[in-house]
């Protein structure tokens, strides 16, 4: 999978999720995906390199850098709790959407009860 297709996936689960909306606040060549005001996904492109950022679970994020050299620490971001994913070719479609949603999941996560999509406090 190439970088764009990589980012037309991302960006088209980010906007499928509930209360998720997309910004363009950080500069022209940035998109800004949050839910609540809280973001799950960025995307950038790199020298080079359309990317996508995402939230991801300190061990889960570790073990994806080791099976996927297309994943790599989150770029400008807590190399702990985000990740870095590039088009390539142990990067399929299912794994995608599959980082978005778990990204998502982990910001509504840390929400209060009365700011879930979905819920009432």
């Amino acid at each position: 999978m190439d970088g764009q297709q990589l980012q037309k996936i991302a960006g088209d689960r980010g906007l499928e999720l509930p209360g998720a909306d997309v910004e363009h606040r950080v500069g022209p060549d940035w998109d800004v995906y949050k839910v609540r005001d809280k973001v799950f996904m960025l995307m950038t492109d790199m020298p080079g390199h359309p990317v996508v950022i995402l939230k991801a679970d300190p061990d889960d994020a570790e073990a994806l850098r080791e099976q996927h050299a297309d994943i790599t620490p989150g770029y400008h971001m807590n190399k702990k709790h985000w990740i870095t994913v590039e088009g390539g070719v142990t990067i399929e479609e299912e794994l995608v959407k599959r980082l978005v949603t778990d990204s998502y999941r982990l910001v509504v996560g840390g929400l209060p009860r009365a700011k879930v999509p979905g819920k009432q406090a």
